[in-house]
């Protein structure tokens, strides 16, 4: 195991490990202190399931970027969890005694066990007070699975999923503690992984690269320790007289020609004849270099810069805002505070000054902006309702001749109706992801082909459609709006078409994408009236699917004979309301049978006696 961890994690840990001491110096930078002290609590998937859907051990490097990421006097804590929750590293200060600790925990990581216990991790995690938020960094392939010695399966892999999600995730949001998830396959259960987050004010993200890991990483610990930033556009950046020192993390390709920083007189400097003063860490992805009392003026990096990279700030200047929420919804505009603090106090001046918020989409690219107006000394406006979901970040600038600051915060963005098509109920199941509609100020209709459909309320935030009867072959848009009324005005929110039968043969018009939530969420209801449907076996012969199940034995017989006994007991949990299973144990009994009676009667029979020849 360890032979093979050291072979897939690759670059990652060694690269860490190689510049950790420069990370630290670096640290202020990408921590400015904070009246409180928020914990980080990170709860590590160590199931069996991580070993196929984590390959190339993603977990481990995680652990050591943030151990390097975390700030010297911050809280943490490291818990790991399959059938059994474990906490090798107690919470305690980050020192440099806890980072080392830390940094001889992967044996603990991969010490992989049977079954996945989400909810007893984040209840051990959530449980030991904090002065402040507790923040707790999920890192799981996202699957609940609870071994079958406490009920059957899976009614109780479900019954721990509703508890999670339907109260679980409020009573830790109420507690102060947030869970900022991360998933390592997008065979994951996306749906409980977003939930979590958007329920506790957390991020949610899939890594499933290095370059994905990396900047979920960073963008929940810029959510935790906000950070001063100047603006970096096309390798250039403008540090002012306030500056006491930068650090630039420049992401790039590990076969870039090296990059070269160029200071406001057009000096020219490389890693290696960088000034003595200049900490300068050269990596295959990214560069991280630290400048010391900066020359003021505009600074340029030449070579490839990353969509990633940043240029952090320590400086007398701060740029402040009130709350920012994790979660936008589609349809919703979006409220912003801000203005800007001199050595902790107000900022006089700055007639000049100017505030500006935008939202941009996972490439960079900007979706929607606005300019806040200056009040009492604050700055506020609301940014248009996002038109898009997914991930993506709110960026709050502030500019003036004398100065350039800005912050770059990650949200989700989510539909403010989700929506799910069944096909073998004929309907379409749609579900309130914003918290503020329900049944009672919420309707929903849809137009397929022409023709109007009303949903019914079925609960307080759930809704049906029923469909007419469709030909599976004919993909079809579903075009849904609701008619929402909130604080005495009445809005319609156009919701993403949704493609019904999308593997059809024959497709007419395209639909929205409309993320992970959607796309894997199984809208339980608690009640059972809308529980997950049996699997759509098609119109495929009931001879023909025996025959390819019976072909599969042999491949499920070796995987069974590895798992052992919990393997065969597992199965049996499993399986046993299956008839196919039941079908092929009185198959395999017959033919023991017949060949018992074949055995004996060749017994009974009296041996054939040959005469000897005359």
């Amino acid at each position: 195991m360890s032979g093979y961890g050291k072979e897939r994690v690759g670059w990652l840990p060694r690269m860490l490990a190689a510049g950790l001491v420069l990370w630290l110096g670096a640290g202020p930078l990408w921590a400015q202190p904070h009246e409180e002290r928020p914990d980080v609590r990170v709860v590590v998937d160590v199931s069996g399931s991580m070993r196929d859907n984590d390959p190339d051990r993603l977990a481990v490097s995680a652990l050591d970027l943030l151990v390097a990421l975390l700030p010297s006097g911050a809280r943490a804590g490291v818990w790991t969890f399959g059938e059994t929750v474990d906490n090798p590293l107690p919470l305690g200060e980050v020192d440099a005694a806890w980072r080392e600790q830390a940094l001889a925990l992967p044996p603990a990581l991969q010490a992989y066990q049977q079954y996945t216990d989400i909810e007893a991790a984040l209840n051990a995690a959530s449980r030991s007070e904090a002065n402040g938020w507790r923040h707790l960094v999920l890192l799981t392939d996202g699957m609940i699975d609870l071994s079958p010695g406490r009920g059957p399966k899976p009614d109780i892999d479900r019954a721990s999923r509703r508890r999670l999600v339907g109260e679980r995730a409020e009573e830790l949001a109420n507690q102060g503690v947030a869970v900022h998830a991360i998933a390592f396959s997008d065979q994951a259960d996306l749906a409980l992984v977003e939930r979590l987050a958007q329920s506790t004010g957390g991020l949610a993200a899939l890594a499933q690269s290095p370059e994905g890991l990396l900047g979920a990483f960073l963008d929940i610990v810029e959510r935790i320790f906000p950070a001063d930033q100047v603006p970096l556009d096309d390798g250039r950046f403008v540090i002012d007289d306030g500056v006491e020192t930068f650090s630039a993390l420049i992401f790039h390709e590990p076969d870039d020609e090296p990059l070269t920083l160029v200071d406001p007189e057009g000096t020219r400097y490389r890693a290696e004849d960088a000034p003595d003063d200049v900490r300068w860490q050269v990596e295959p992805r990214f560069d991280l270099i630290r400048v010391p009392d900066p020359q003021a003026g505009e600074w340029r990096i030449d070579g490839a810069v990353g969509e990633e990279s940043r240029v952090n700030v320590a400086s007398s200047l701060h740029l402040r805002t009130a709350d920012l929420p994790t979660t936008l919804y589609r349809g919703f505009d979006v409220p912003v505070e801000a203005w800007i603090t001199h050595d902790g106090g107000p900022f006089e001046g700055g007639e000049d000054l100017t505030l500006s918020v935008s939202l941009q989409d996972d490439q960079g690219e900007v979706q929607s902006r606005v300019v806040l107006e200056a009040e009492a000394g604050r700055y506020r406006g609301r940014l248009p309702a996002p038109a898009l979901t997914g991930n993506a970040h709110l960026v709050i600038r502030a500019e003036s001749e004398a100065f350039q600051r800005q912050r770059a915060q990650a949200v989700n963005v989510l539909p403010a109706i989700g929506a799910v098509h069944r096909p073998q109920a004929g309907r379409v199941v749609l579900a309130a992801e914003h918290p503020s509609l329900n049944r009672d100020n919420t309707e929903i209709h849809g137009e397929l082909q022409g023709e109007r459909l009303e949903a019914e309320a079925v609960g307080e935030t759930r809704w049906h459609l029923a469909l007419p009867d469709l030909d599976p072959s004919l993909s079809l848009p579903l075009l849904l709006e609701a008619t929402v009324e909130l604080d005495g005005e009445r809005r319609t929110l156009s919701m993403p078409r949704l493609v019904l039968y999308p593997d059809g043969r024959l497709g007419i018009g395209v639909a929205d994408v409309v993320g992970p939530t959607l796309a894997t969420e199984a809208f339980d209801d608690p009640r059972g009236s809308d529980a997950e449907p049996p699997p759509d076996m098609g119109d495929e012969p009931i001879a023909d699917r025996f025959v390819a199940w019976v072909n599969r034995l042999p491949d499920a017989a070796q995987a069974l004979w590895r798992a052992g006994w919990p393997g065969l007991e597992r199965l049996w949990h499993e399986h046993r309301r299956d008839p196919r299973l039941w079908g092929a144990l009185a198959a395999l009994v017959l033919l023991l049978v017949v060949i018992s009676l074949i055995r004996r009667r060749q017994e009974r029979r009296p041996p054939h006696r040959e005469e000897p020849h005359v």
